[in-house]
C-alpha cells in the first residue's frame, strides 16, 4: 500500500530532505552593500508607526470578540 510505501522510503532515507544552506531571490538579486547600509527605523514600520498597527489589532480583536459574543447569543 502507499502507506508501506511511504514508511520504506523513509526508512531507507530515499527522502534527503532540503538543502542544507537556503538561498532567496532577495539575497541573490541584490548586492551585500545593499543590506549594510539599510537602516531599520523601529518607530516606523513600513511606511506605518507601531502605535498605529497597535491600534488596528487592538479593533481587529475588538471585533472578532464582539462577532464571538453575538453568534453566542444569537446562534
Amino acid at each position: 500500500s502507499d502507506y508501506q510505501q511511504l514508511g520504506y522510503n523513509l526508512r531507507s532515507n530515499l527522502f534527503q530532505g532540503g538543502p542544507l544552506k537556503s538561498r532567496s531571490l532577495m539575497r541573490d538579486s541584490y548586492t551585500p552593500d545593499i543590506f549594510q547600509k539599510a537602516i531599520r527605523d523601529p518607530k516606523n514600520w513600513h511606511g506605518r508607526r507601531i502605535y498605529e498597527l497597535g491600534r488596528w489589532y487592538e479593533k481587529y480583536f475588538l471585533d472578532l470578540n464582539v462577532q464571538k459574543a453575538t453568534k453566542d447569543k444569537y446562534g
